[in-house]
Order: structure tokens, then C-alpha cells, then sequence
């Protein structure tokens, strides 16, 4: 719940053809028993073992979940590279931990047993203040794209804000709680509701603006800090970008590289509308609280809403549009090839959701199930990884 992405450069600019904007990318993945599929409290355990393999792993609010941070990259092939590092290293020492690593947006089976919550002073202050709030595991993906001036970064936020639930569609990969489908493509958007300060982020005038709103949060006691601020676009607290953490965590690599490619995208094609002095849409907070919602419920195997029309339409549908939309950012970068093959292998194949109900209507066992979306958390990490670069 908290960003913990290096300050570090990743890759060297020099002979990157086009504005390549930086960029990374935090992963919140589950630890579960291998047998019963519950959460399994031993994320300091993980954590420590993974360090000893050169990944630095965080803590996170629960201790079944850790977190994952990839340097600042330039590269999509470096990120790729990165993330595989990362779901590997963590996979292989949760497995010493007596534990399965998950991509799932929240716990598959039962809920967060007693005991749960991680011992560090900021997450017991937390859990005094907001209580029960506090109990809920969901696992999100934060992707940051480097805009160092805050002013810029607003507008390109109120640029982003319709795309939001495009994004959500696409990641959605927590059908799946209590053993049961819950009905719904991202149980996690839902869960994240709960929290104040969570869901898309309001249009904002200025960097001044973003700041009172933070500043009049702060004095309602609805966030404790600014790390708390938990919109779907924000203005990171400590480091020169905009963090966008709409998405579920992905299911697989793939998955996650393409979410990010496509933000990167959608940063660098609203950069150039800010530049032109072209306007955002100013699409009501109510209209793009239900165009998330129709997201979460339906992922991409139902409808989504326009965002310029508002109206329902195939989600393969507002994917293309996406595409389109952000076409100009990604050609600039060499990424709209692959960026639009992913998107339709996802399509076909089904993303996290889906794969989620597939695995649950053909597994034998709990035991099964949890095997499938272990295999699925490291699907296209083969070959093994080398060692991680310093971190």
C-alpha cells in the first residue's frame, strides 16, 4: 500500500529512438498455504530470504503479502527482464517459507485469519484509526511514469482519468474469494471501496488544488498521511512521478508489461494534448464511478462504458478504442506492435478473471486450484531468470 520504487536509472537513453518516458512498476502478490489455499502469515520470513538472493522485497499492511518494486526503466524489455526476476526470486524463497506466491488481486480461500496485520508502527496506527478496514488483503499493480512537474502531472492526470476503467477491465484478476466466484471481474476494486480516500481521483485546477484536497483529507482523518491518499491516479508523495494504481495485479508477466505499456502510453499521448493546450475531458466523478464499477463487474468477458460517449459497449470494444487512443504515445516508443498483439492475446486467452473461474470449475481440490494459479504467477519466467541487478 505504500510506494517503494528506487530512485535508480535503469537503462541508458542515449540510443532509445523517440521520448521515452521512465518508468516502473510495484507488484502486491499473496502468500498462501500450498494445501489449503489460506493465507499464510510469513511474509518476514519471505522477505528475509529473498534479501539473502539479492531482491529486496517490502513488507506490506498484511503478513501474507510482500511486495515487489522494479528499478526505474526506459526499456519495456527491461521491465519484462525485472519482473521476472522478481515473481522468480519471490516464488523460490515463499516456497522455502512453506508457502505458495499468488498474482491474485485477494485471497482465493477463507479470509485473513486473526493476527494477520504486519507489525510496524505505521500499520498499527493505521489499524487503530480505521479498524476493521484494515483486516482486508487486496494486492494491486502500481505503475510509475516519470513526470517531474506537478503542474503537468495534474493536467495529465485529468487526461488519464477516463481510461481508468479500460485499464481495470483489462487487469482484473480477483474473481475468486472464499472458494466461490463472487460474481464479479475485480472483487478487489469493490474491497478497495471501503477505504475514503480510495477509487479514481477527482478533476483537478492545479497542483495547488491536488494539494488542498490532500491538505482537507488530512484534517477529516480520512488519510493519516499522504502514502494513504489511495486514488487510482496520484501525484506519488515522495518521488518525481504519477502513480497509477487502478489495476489488479496481473495474473502473469505479460499481463503487467502490457499495463504498463499502455500507461506509459497514455502518459506520453496526454503530454502532448497538455502541450497543445488541448482540455481534459471533464468526465463527472459519478459517471466514472459506474464506468469502474461496470469494469469490475464484468472484466472484459462482458461490457464496459465509453468514455466519450458513456454509453455500453463491448469490452473488446473499449479496449480497441484504448489502443487507438494512446496509439500516438506508443508508436513514439516503437511499442504499439506488441502493445496491440498482448491486448488480443489476453482477449482470446482470457486474462487473470477468467483464468480464476477456469481454474476453479476444472480443479480436483483446493490443493489444485492453488497449484494452477502458482503456475500461472510464473508463466513466462522460464528460462530462469539471472540474479537480480542490485537494488
Amino acid at each position: 500500500m505504500t510506494s517503494t520504487l528506487p530512485r535508480r536509472a535503469g537503462s541508458d537513453r542515449g540510443d532509445v529512438p523517440g521520448r521515452l518516458l521512465t518508468m516502473g512498476v510495484e507488484e502486491e502478490l499473496l502468500l498462501v498455504d500450498a494445501d489449503s489455499g489460506r493465507p499464510r502469515l510469513s511474509n518476514a520470513a519471505v522477505v528475509a530470504d529473498a534479501r539473502e538472493s539479492g531482491l529486496d522485497l517490502q513488507l506490506e499492511l498484511s503478513r501474507c503479502q510482500v511486495e515487489t518494486a522494479t528499478p526505474v526503466c526506459t526499456r519495456i524489455d527491461d521491465l519484462r527482464q525485472e519482473l521476472r526476476v522478481s515473481r522468480t526470486v519471490a516464488a523460490a524463497a515463499a516456497a522455502r517459507a512453506g508457502a505458495r506466491l499468488l498474482a491474485a488481486a485477494v485471497p482465493p480461500f477463507d479470509t485473513t485469519p486473526p493476527g494477520a496485520l504486519t507489525d510496524a508502527a505505521r500499520y498499527r496506527r493505521m489499524a487503530e484509526h480505521f479498524g476493521v478496514v484494515t483486516d482486508q488483503v487486496i494486492c494491486g499493480c502500481h505503475v510509475h511514469v516519470g513526470v517531474p512537474d506537478r503542474d503537468v502531472a495534474v493536467q495529465v492526470c485529468n487526461h488519464l482519468r477516463p481510461w481508468l476503467p479500460a485499464l481495470l477491465a483489462l487487469t482484473a484478476n480477483s474473481s475468486v474469494t472464499a472458494g466461490a466466484d463472487t460474481g464479479y471481474a475485480s472483487w478487489r476494486h469493490i474491497q478497495w471501496g471501503r477505504w475514503a480516500s480510495g477509487g479514481p481521483p477527482p478533476f483537478f485546477r492545479s497542483a495547488r488544488h491536488y494539494d488542498d484536497v490532500v491538505a482537507m483529507m488530512l484534517d477529516a482523518g480520512t488519510v493519516l498521511d499522504p502514502a494513504m491518499v489511495y486514488w487510482d491516479i496520484r501525484l506519488s508523495p515522495h518521488l518525481p512521478t504519477l502513480e497509477i494504481r487502478v489495476c489488479d495485479v496481473p495474473a502473469t508477466i505479460e499481463e503487467t508489461v502490457t499495463a504498463a505499456t499502455l500507461v506509459r502510453g497514455l502518459v506520453s499521448t496526454a503530454l502532448t494534448a497538455v502541450h497543445r493546450g488541448d482540455p481534459a475531458p471533464r468526465l463527472e466523478a459519478d459517471r466514472l464511478k459506474a464506468a469502474c464499477w461496470r469494469a469490475a463487474r464484468e472484466g472484459i468477458d462482458g461490457y464496459g462504458m465509453d468514455p466519450l460517449t458513456q454509453r455500453p459497449v463491448p469490452a473488446a470494444r473499449l479496449l480497441g478504442s484504448l489502443l487507438e487512443h494512446v496509439r500516438p504515445g506508443l508508436e513514439e516508443a516503437g511499442d504499439f506492435p506488441s502493445a496491440r498483439a498482448s491486448v488480443r492475446r489476453i482477449l482470446r486467452r482470457g486474462n487473470g478473471a477468467r483464468r480464476q473461474r477456469r481454474a476453479l470449475a476444472e480443479s480436483r481440490s483446493t490443493a489444485d486450484f492453488v497449484a494452477e494459479l502458482a503456475r500461472i504467477t510464473v508463466e513466462g519466467c522460464e528460462p530462469a531468470a539471472p540474479p537480480p541487478t542490485a537494488r
